[in-house]
């Protein structure tokens, strides 16, 4: 059964940064893009960064040039460099992957269970 976990998040002021992992695991055959959304109080879920399976990013405008997307194929990891957080940073971030399991035909989409980042003024 196919898990994800992430890792990271946490209480910040604003400036500083932090690091998000995510590991996928259980019965992967392939994995496909990889990436973070958040989702802040009232708002709806948007993306954060995106990277597909070739390695090309795709980044929101709010967060370009502050944020870095990486992932490593080896340990089906995918890591979010996020500097110079900002208070409007602050939201739940969900890790998204697309995955095709062994259990399955086709590949699904799988969401972490969300960790917090808090940026502080």
């Amino acid at each position: 059964q196919v898990q994800l976990v992430e890792s990271g998040g946490g209480l910040v002021q604003a400036g500083g940064s932090l690091r998000l992992s995510c590991a996928a695991s259980g019965g992967i055959f392939s994995i496909f893009g990889m990436g973070w959304f958040r989702q802040a109080p009232g708002k709806q879920r948007e993306l954060v960064a995106r990277i597909d399976s070739g390695g090309r990013t795709t980044y929101a405008d709010s967060v370009k040039g502050r944020f870095t997307l990486s992932r490593d194929n080896a340990k089906n990891t995918v890591s979010l460099q996020m500097n110079s957080l900002k208070p409007e940073d602050t939201a739940v971030y969900y890790c998204n992957v697309a995955i095709w399991s062994v259990a399955t035909t086709t590949p699904n989409n799988y969401w972490g269970q969300g960790t917090q980042v808090t940026v502080s003024s």
